[in-house]
């Protein structure tokens, strides 16, 4: 099975390959706005051009779009990874709701809105410290010092990623000793850790086998019923898999949003249907 889903993820999609997709999801509440967001880099290059789009709560939004169109660029406006190279500039709002704070505001501290929106990169990235220490750093930023209550914030950060029982006897060894697959399940227990309200995810399993693949995206889909998680990656099969709902983005625009299965089976602008039936990418 895994040997044909990764031959299937090789292809462009086309009408007659359509692969499954989840059942149109039932109304969500709203944990935040995307409103009329553009985002331009130091030298100038506008990356996005007033985006706007619903990110609902407990579900999968999965970002397609061909390289360059701005997918990861606007996912890391989400906890303002941007800031690390100053000089870059957001216009408009991501509102994390109930609260309606802007994401992205002047008067908003970086540091907090990366512990309330978690993120996971392309390739694992343990910190050189053990794998208990990798789980804890945030928490310590957090400012918990109770070491009773960072090993139960620890123990269920490595469940919920669902690594737990392959770790729970070396939890002092170097986090660089696990596997790939592993140590990207690390990395999603690191920032499951503090307890974030969205967990960000740029192309996080392309970098792994198949096998790895799969046991992430089982992960995804059942922490999509936990938290809001925003996913970008270049495979639509996978998108089509896991997802909730999709954008689809081209050239830092927002061509097309909706539910998963109508974004694959009847997209309504013609360039979303020529990216998914592979006459461009």
């Amino acid at each position: 099975m895994l040997e044909t889903l990764a031959a299937a993820d090789s292809k462009p999609l086309d009408a007659a390959h359509v692969p499954p997709v989840p059942a149109a999801p039932e109304p969500a509440a709203l944990r935040a706005k995307v409103e009329n967001l553009s985002f331009h880099y130091t030298d100038g290059t506008q990356a996005l051009k007033g985006i706007s789009m619903p990110i609902l709560d407990r579900e999968i939004t999965a970002m397609i779009g061909p390289s360059g169109c701005g997918k990861s660029t606007l996912l890391r406006c989400f906890n303002r990874m941007h800031d690390l190279y100053p000089g870059n500039r957001y216009e408009g709002r991501i509102s994390l709701l109930p609260e309606n704070q802007n994401l992205v505001g002047p008067e908003t501290d970086p540091v907090m809105v990366r512990l309330r929106v978690g993120m996971v990169f392309q390739k694992p990235n343990p910190f050189p410290k053990s794998i208990y220490e990798n789980v804890a750093a945030g928490l310590r930023v957090r400012g918990v010092k109770k070491k009773a209550t960072i090993d139960e914030a620890v123990e269920m950060a490595l469940r919920r990623a669902a690594i737990w029982d392959e770790v729970k006897d070396r939890l002092a060894r170097s986090a660089y000793d696990l596997s790939g697959g592993q140590q990207q399940r690390l990395c999603i227990a690191r920032a499951l850790a503090p307890n974030p309200e969205i967990l960000l995810l740029d192309e996080p399993t392309s970098a792994l086998d198949p096998i790895a693949t799969a046991k992430i995206e089982d992960l995804i889909q059942g922490l999509g019923r936990e938290i809001t998680i925003v996913i970008v990656t270049h495979n639509m099969q996978q998108a089509a898999r896991i997802s909730a709902r999709t954008p689809f983005m081209y050239l830092g625009e927002l061509i097309e949003f909706g539910v998963t299965g109508r974004i694959f089976s009847n997209p309504t602008h013609p360039r979303t249907e020529q990216y998914i039936t592979g006459r461009y990418g």
